[in-house]
């Protein structure tokens, strides 16, 4: 089965949005309560002076353990500081920014390599910046095989540049050897078409959006299980605070670019399906929300999480979203707050 049906993810959200408990819907911000765990205040982010070596260890520590420090580049960052007080608390550590040794040693290997393989040149193609360009193209892949690279291995291509020096990146090819960051990489070849299915074992869980220090946390009952750096909304329309739930959660969907919906939280008759792939505005992964037109969902450019507004939506890297959907399940409360 062809999964073009995915375009209908905006849709179902708009016909079954109805809220969690109904005072989602009325109550104005902040109707469900704070985890107790979680963040109830601005988290310190003042971190000693680590030089590049042990910044790269600790950024790959952190991630390989589902506390995302945002792009790997060796540098000590908002989103580094907060992942590594998010670990510490969810380990009963104490919560500060100096760095224990063994963490550190969970990383004995700081680079790796890897040698690109001809299969993919599979997810590298032509590009288009305008939605009805690229709703002409059969997907939306990777434009270069440096970004594949920078995306697999959670990276900044400056900083992929940096660590390669007399390699003209740009200019990859199959059989290239690179340097990249022994982070557990991001396979888009391990993904495909669909929907997930319900994960019993998960039903427990939750998802907190803090707006205020833009992080995506998970929850298993009281413990905190996993964060990830996100965008949540913009000025214009900002993330809907409440209490609301998973609807669907949809790998390389097909995205319906309505300007209606992405300026004013309306549909409209005007709109371009986008092809899937990872250059697709909502990235590898669509999770509707019982609230209409709003999801968490990843991206096609990493460089602007945490920065940049999204369309009220949580928006998030690709290889974060796709560990995302590995951890939490259809029916999961997701608790958005400031």
């Amino acid at each position: 089965m062809h999964f073009r049906v995915l375009v209908l993810l905006f849709a179902f959200a708009t016909v079954a949005a109805k809220p969690v408990v109904k005072k989602a819907e009325t109550a104005g911000p902040n109707p469900s309560p704070k985890p107790k765990a979680s963040v109830s205040k601005t988290i310190p982010v003042a971190l000693p002076n680590y030089d590049e070596e042990t910044s790269v260890k600790l950024q790959i520590f952190l991630d390989n353990n589902d506390f995302g420090p945002g792009k790997i580049d060796g540098r000590m960052g908002e989103f580094f500081g907060k992942a590594l007080v998010h670990y510490k608390r969810a380990h009963g550590m104490a919560e500060t920014g100096a760095v224990d040794s063994w963490l550190l040693d969970q990383v004995p290997e700081t680079y790796t390599t890897f040698t690109i393989p001809p299969e993919a040149l599979n997810f590298v193609g032509q590009t288009a910046s305008k939605p009805s360009e690229q709703a002409k193209l059969k997907k939306l892949n990777y434009g270069s095989l440096l970004e594949l690279v920078a995306e697999r291995y959670h990276s900044a291509e400056d900083f992929l540049k940096k660590i390669n020096p007399g390699m003209k990146l740009e200019n990859l090819k199959p059989g290239d050897t690179v340097k990249v960051p022994n982070v557990l990489p991001f396979k888009i070849e391990d993904l495909h078409e669909g929907f997930a299915e319900k994960n019993p074992a998960f039903a427990n869980r939750k998802i907190y959006i803090d707006t205020k220090d833009r992080f995506l946390l998970i929850y298993d009952d009281k413990q905190l299980v996993a964060e990830f750096p996100i965008t949540p909304g913009s000025t214009t329309l900002p993330a809907p605070m409440g209490l609301w739930k998973i609807l669907g959660i949809a790998t390389l969907p097909v995205f319906r670019h309505d300007e209606g919906v992405l300026q004013h939280g309306q549909k409209s008759d005007v709109f371009y399906n986008l092809p899937p792939g990872p250059n697709n505005p909502v990235g590898i992964l669509w999770m509707g929300l019982n609230k209409p037109h709003v999801g968490i969902h990843g991206t096609n450019n990493p460089e602007t999480i945490g920065r940049a507004a999204s369309h009220g939506c949580i928006r998030t890297a690709n290889w974060d979203a796709a560990r995302v959907k590995e951890l939490v399940t259809v029916g999961n409360a997701v608790s958005i707050f400031r």
